[in-house]
């Protein structure tokens, strides 16, 4: 479970940033957003999660930055896609108090509908969510400046100190807010962190490179090897990810590839092997394999998310444990789940 970030202002939405109206999403619009979010020393940032064990070494803080230019059909935070701030809609707490239609100045209150917000018409100036009691409207995304979330992350620093641990930079695709992440992985640096990056991969490469030095570990997704299916689960190909794949592991000491094991999707034989030969030709000795689970589908109708329910179980544990050892059986070491 995710904390709610801590400690923020609020940054409103404006009414030129409409949704995107394409059932996959518009990876270059959702970039020129977050760009605009990165122009300013400030950063969005969707949670804070604390004493986590799962996303690098030791005790560690991860950071979710708002903003991916991914729209995985499995994805396991919806809030986080969009790089601007939203409002999420909570039925459940709704007493029909008609508190926030009173006060919304652009009549985008939908009562009766369990979407809630007119999305198109919304403006992201958040008084409904100021004026709603129970809590069934909430704001996802809060500024940040560089100091101020270093602040946050230091707040720790006793655990790190003993465990080895550090901070995370997460998302969402954190490099989608390139300036930003770049400013803080140095002042993290300067403050003596250990500093893991997780990526999509999707992100120019000169956004990438900016912030390796200041990098311990970097985590990197691949998630289906085949171009076109890329973009059918995704909605986007892959070869900006292969490309900066190759990139990475030759510039930086310390990649860990991971895989999600999405049934039916990237599970199947073919992308099996193929992930096994990208790994091999790399020289990586080890992967992380992340089990599909569907604890995102319970945030899609928050957010009005156009992403559907897979309705998929699972991957058994004996189906996950088979995959490992192909893996395994071609010299290279697996972790599933994540790890320290």
């Amino acid at each position: 479970m995710r904390h709610t970030a801590e400690g923020a202002a609020r940054m409103p939405i404006g009414n030129s940033l409409s949704r995107d109206p394409s059932p996959n999403g518009d990876a270059e619009a959702r970039e020129r957003a977050a760009a605009a979010v990165s122009d300013v020393p400030n950063g969005c940032v969707v949670d804070i999660q604390r004493y986590a064990v799962h996303d690098g070494p030791g005790i560690r803080t991860v950071v979710f930055l708002k903003g991916c230019p991914l729209r995985c059909a499995w994805c396991h935070n919806p809030d986080a896609i969009d790089p601007r701030p939203e409002i999420a809609f909570v039925a459940a707490r709704c007493i029909g108090c008609g508190a926030c239609l009173d006060v919304c100045p652009r009549d985008a209150i939908l009562l009766g509908d369990d979407r809630r917000i007119d999305r198109d018409r919304c403006d992201g100036c958040m008084l409904c969510v100021d004026e709603c009691m129970p809590g069934a409207l909430s704001q996802v995304g809060e500024t940040y400046t560089v100091d101020r979330l270093l602040a946050q992350v230091l707040r720790d620093l006793p655990f790190y100190e003993e465990s080895g641990g550090g901070v995370t930079l997460s998302g969402g695709e954190p490099l989608l807010q390139h300036r930003f992440a770049a400013a803080f992985l140095a002042a993290a640096k300067r403050a003596g962190l250990h500093a893991v990056i997780e990526t999509c991969g999707h992100v120019r490469w000169a956004h990438m490179e900016a912030v390796l030095r200041d990098v311990d570990l970097v985590y990197f997704d691949l998630k289906l090897m085949n171009a076109a299916q890329h973009r059918q689960w995704t909605g986007v190909g892959n070869e900006l990810i292969l490309a900066n794949a190759r990139r990475v592991v030759a510039v930086h000491p310390h990649v860990v590839f991971r895989c999600p094991l999405v049934p039916g999707c990237s599970t199947s034989d073919d992308n099996v092997v193929a992930l096994i030969d990208l790994l091999s030709e790399l020289r990586q000795r080890s992967v992380h394999l992340l089990p599909y689970h569907n604890l995102g589908e319970g945030k899609l109708p928050r957010v009005d998310s156009r992403l559907q329910p897979l309705g998929l179980a699972p991957l058994p544990r004996d189906s996950t444990q088979r995959i490992a050892d192909r893996f395994e059986a071609a010299g290279i070491q697996t972790v599933i789940g994540g790890s320290a």
